[in-house]
């Protein structure tokens, strides 16, 4: 923690100019540090940085690593948006998934944010789990949308399987129960027909919010806009330029303003292919006209063929007014499928 908060002193000279209008703690479990760390850190980030006055400060909390006493040291600190990370609220599934918490415990969370003054919160589940059934999934939801108060924000994402996880090993092994795709797809919509019912918009492919409380933060990575990430392994964009910082914890401590890695200055055609793909997850797609703005170049000059073939196909379509172009629902059932052709 006295590195990163070395670091952050250390780069607010780079970003005089900017004002910071998001912040988010996470990447990882911050509410296992002792409070008075985030406490310390958002003084030194108001200290060094120009803060907008309606800044939206997410900080991520796992339960079964807060308490009351903590949560009420976030608020005071400037915390307006928690996200905590459910995931499920069957106690077999969080086990399976390596959670250190019960769903009980994520119910006093719940209860202690609303305490502390916390009336943006955001739950994270999780579906395609190994062993999850339609209807313990469905169970899940169902629990959620039961809150009181309900949350504000709900994040659903399908389980990943990544390399050099145990879960990787375990799936090579045939040893990993999880659900068919023809399954998960079923969870997706039933995620999406639950939750607007109820109320949420949904924005990007696996976000939904109620009216007004869309994620800040995460829209500025799928529009691309200038984000400064600091400590280990933390990833920055800014001005175009990609950067990362080192992972290794002993070398980062040593070192904290000397751990960037190689700075990668994005060219126009890589800035192009992050434009659509990261825009293309946002519901309301890519603005026609912004493309345009940014690029010098019509969208259907650089991109005409590949548009034309998927809205042929019933992938894509275009807004009534022609000025947005976005997924369809089958698009959003391949999106990997269709972002992928918009690399050069």
């Amino acid at each position: 923690m006295k590195a990163l908060l070395a670091e952050v002193v250390g780069r607010a000279n780079e970003c005089a100019e900017y004002e910071v209008k998001t912040i988010f703690i996470g990447g990882g479990t911050p509410s296992v540090v002792d409070a008075a760390w985030i406490e310390k850190l958002l003084a030194v980030v108001r200290e060094h940085f120009c803060m907008a006055e309606d800044a939206e400060i997410s900080m991520e909390v796992n339960p079964g690593t807060v308490d009351l006493d903590k949560l009420l040291h976030y608020r005071r600190a400037g915390v307006n948006r928690l996200s905590i990370g459910l995931q499920s609220v069957s106690d077999e599934e969080l086990k399976t998934l390596g959670r250190i918490h019960t769903f009980s415990q994520f119910m006093d969370t719940y209860a202690w944010s609303a305490t502390a003054g916390f009336c943006n919160c955001n739950v994270d589940i999780m579906s395609a789990l190994p062993g999850q059934t339609t209807e313990s999934y469905k169970e899940t939801l169902a629990r959620v949308l039961a809150l009181n108060p309900p949350p504000k924000h709900i994040s659903a994402y399908s389980l990943i399987v990544e390399e050099g996880t145990p879960f990787a090993e375990l799936n090579a092994q045939k040893k990993l129960c999880l659900p068919e795709e023809e399954t998960e797809r079923e969870m997706y919509w039933d995620t999406y027909k639950g939750l607007m019912e109820a109320g949420y918009e949904h924005y990007e492919i696996s976000n939904y919010a109620m009216p007004g409380y869309a994620c800040r933060h995460n829209i500025g990575y799928w529009k691309r806009s200038d984000y400064l990430g600091f400590g280990i392994g933390a990833a920055s964009l800014m001005e175009n330029c990609r950067f990362s910082n080192e992972s290794d914890l002993e070398k980062y401590i040593e070192a904290p303003l000397n751990c960037r890695g190689e700075l990668v200055c994005l060219t126009v055609e890589e800035q192009m292919e992050e434009f659509m793909f990261l825009g293309l997850r946002m519901i309301e797609g890519i603005c026609v006209r912004e493309f345009e703005e940014k690029f010098g170049e019509a969208l259907w000059e650089v991109y005409g063929s590949v548009i034309d073939k998927n809205i042929r196909d019933g992938l894509l379509h275009m807004s009534k007014d022609g000025a947005y172009l976005a997924l369809t629902e089958r698009g959003i059932d391949i999106s990997n499928y269709v972002l992928a052709q918009f690399l050069f």
